[in-house]
Formats: C-alpha cells, sequence, structure tokens
C-alpha cells in the first residue's frame, strides 16, 4: 500500500484556512492526510473519487474553527460548497456534502452506495478511533502512517474541546455523532 505523503488539493485547500485554524493546524492537515490515506487504502479509488475525498476531508472538521464550536458538522458544509461553486464543481455538492455531514454516522452508511460516503466514514473512523476500527487494515501500516504524520496534538485537542463543550452542554455531550 503506498502511503500519499502529499495530497495537493488537501493543502491548497487548508492553506486558504491556516489563520482560522491557528496553532491546531499541523494537527488538523495530519488528521485529513491519514484519513485520506486510510479511504485510498480501503478501496480503490479513481483520479475523481481520490479529489472528492481530498476536499471532503480538507472541510470534513472545519467547522470546530469556523464557529469555534463542537457542533462542527453543520458550519463545515458551507465552506465546501464555496469551494465546490468556485471551482466549478457544483455537480460534486450533494456528494461532498453527504461526505461531511454522514462522516461521524455510527452505522454503515446505506442510502447512496454509489457514493463515497461509507467509504469516506470508515475512513475517519479508523483515525477519529486511533485504530480502534480498522476495518481489516493493517496495525503496521497504521503505524507507519502515524509516524510519518503525526498527532500533533489533535486527538487531545478534541478531548479539551470535548470537556468545555459538555460541562456547557450536559445534555448534548456529542453533538457531531450520528446513530
Amino acid at each position: 500500500m503506498q502511503i500519499y505523503k502529499q495530497l495537493p488539493i488537501v493543502d491548497a485547500i487548508l492553506n486558504d484556512w491556516k489563520e482560522v485554524i491557528g496553532k491546531d493546524f499541523d494537527g488538523y492537515r495530519n488528521h485529513v492526510y491519514r484519513m485520506v490515506n486510510c479511504c485510498l487504502w480501503l478501496e480503490t479509488c479513481s483520479k475523481q473519487e481520490m479529489q472528492k475525498i481530498q476536499i471532503a476531508a480538507a472541510f470534513h472538521d472545519i467547522g470546530i474553527w469556523v464557529d469555534n464550536t463542537l457542533d462542527y458538522i453543520p458550519p463545515s458544509v458551507p465552506p465546501a460548497v464555496k469551494y465546490l461553486t468556485d471551482q466549478g464543481l457544483q455537480d460534486w455538492q450533494q456528494e461532498i456534502s453527504l461526505m461531511i455531514t454522514e462522516h461521524h454516522k455510527l452505522r454503515s452508511y446505506k442510502e447512496h452506495p454509489q457514493m463515497l460516503i461509507e467509504l469516506f466514514r470508515k475512513g475517519d473512523l479508523v483515525d477519529f478511533s486511533l485504530g480502534l476500527f480498522r476495518f481489516g487494515l493493517d496495525k503496521t501500516m497504521l503505524r507507519e502512517l502515524k509516524s510519518i504524520f503525526p498527532n500533533a496534538g489533535f486527538h487531545k485537542g478534541l478531548i479539551k474541546k470535548s470537556l468545555k463543550w459538555f460541562i456547557r452542554n450536559p445534555l448534548n455531550p456529542a453533538p457531531m455523532m450520528k446513530w
């Protein structure tokens, strides 16, 4: 399995958000790189599918910083839609929006099996769960991937944000998760 060490679409998108993401930039970028690689290991993708995965991955959690919230799924979609419009890729809006809105769904996504939504959900879950869920991916490859793209405080930052959120919203502890 190849490790993609350069993802030009991801970098082009994230560089525009570097100031907004601030100190969390390296951790988020590395998370995006890890999850894109996981997606590409789980399934062979065409060039167009690889582009869609990179775009969705770059934006999938951006709402954390855009709206300074743990309820980040809804505010993550508009920047992705704007990007797609600016790039003349309006035909991809439904699929990429669903990739973002459904990426923390706990159950398999089955509604549009021809789309990349389920693959994207699995790729994110591999990294989000720190490899607890691997969907058959090799532990050794995941360790190598993490050594190339270290956590850089990404998960620790999510835990801190989650604790702050929980104190203010005890009845809605994980708003980004879907059944």
